[in-house]
């Protein structure tokens, strides 16, 4: 694996586990702004609005590195809009690039034709 495909997949995996929990705040605070006085919806959109679009941008990137077939990078966007599915991603994505960096190690040793 080349380092513009890991730094890709490292961006996607620090990006996906706060746009999770920001994804979760935001719906927290639209229960409390429905039930309460309290009304930080405004503040915690616009934090998951960033967030979101970087998970999107680093997606896109991931997927033009790595080379994903169609249903994977689905797969990962899907994640995306998901309350807790940034945390899932963030796991799918830590597996696959230290398989990858295995499979490269592998075939820079000539252990396999991997």
């Amino acid at each position: 694996m080349d380092i513009k495909t890991a730094s890709a997949l490292h961006r996607l995996r620090l990006v996906s586990a706060p746009e999770a929990v920001s994804f979760l705040l935001l719906l927290v605070c639209s229960v409390l702004k429905r039930t309460t006085d309290f009304n930080a919806v405004p503040a915690m959109g616009m934090i998951h609005g960033i967030l979101f679009i970087l998970y999107v941008l680093f997606w896109l990137d991931a997927w033009r590195c790595t080379r994903w077939k169609l249903p994977t990078a689905a797969f990962y966007f899907v994640l995306s809009v998901l309350p807790t599915g940034g945390f899932f991603a963030e796991r799918k994505l830590k597996r696959a690039s230290e398989d990858m960096v295995i499979a490269a190690r592998a075939r820079r040793e000539g252990t396999v034709n991997a």
